[in-house]
């Protein structure tokens, strides 16, 4: 459901943003706040206080707000979201429709599930294949029988990287011309 409106994502997360223990007091006195102040053609400066009154319990307080932002329309719950973001990240990433959006991909591949099946091998692996390749080029540039590649691998260790590499791939490729005509 990529294309699902703020409204519906709204309508989606009310059950879990009004159960108890959610969202405190505080917390929802900012987002009124932020909405209030930010956007006061969301939220005036009267509504804003109707939905900040301590008399009333928080869950009426918080389930009078959310009806109010979606009967304004998609773009209040946009920004309602936009602030339980900025001052609750870690509840606006649990939300159940942040859930839906995240493992629902095109591809049909989880992206946290992903994430640790590329990185399941550590920079040791990548250091011991690196090394292997290196060691495997090294040998094969200074142990050929090739008179040739013997005086040049004397040189080796006072030349860039640039020259070690050309080195190495004409070393290969007598290696695989050496190799080609035993066969």
């Amino acid at each position: 459901m990529p294309d699902q409106t703020y409204y519906d994502r709204l309508r989606q997360d009310t059950a879990f943003l009004t159960s108890n223990g959610r969202l405190s007091e505080q917390l929802v006195d900012k987002i009124i706040l932020q909405l209030n102040r930010v956007y006061p053609q969301i939220l005036t400066n009267k509504e804003a206080e109707k939905f900040r009154n301590p008399k009333a319990s928080l869950h009426s307080r918080l389930s009078n707000l959310i009806a109010h932002l979606k009967k304004k329309g998609d773009k209040p719950c946009q920004e309602f979201y936009r602030a339980l973001q900025i001052n609750a990240e870690q509840l606006y990433n649990n939300l159940p429709s942040r859930r839906i959006l995240k493992t629902s991909d095109s591809t049909g591949i989880n992206p946290e599930k992903e994430k640790f099946i590329l990185n399941d091998r550590g920079p040791t692996f990548f250091i011991a294949c690196f090394s292997l390749a290196a060691g495997f080029a090294f040998f094969v540039y200074c142990f050929n029988s090739d008179s040739r590649v013997l005086g040049g691998a004397k040189k080796v260790f006072g030349f860039s990287p640039i020259i070690i590499g050309r080195h190495v791939r004409n070393i290969c490729l007598l290696y695989m011309e050496g190799s080609s005509r035993t066969d």
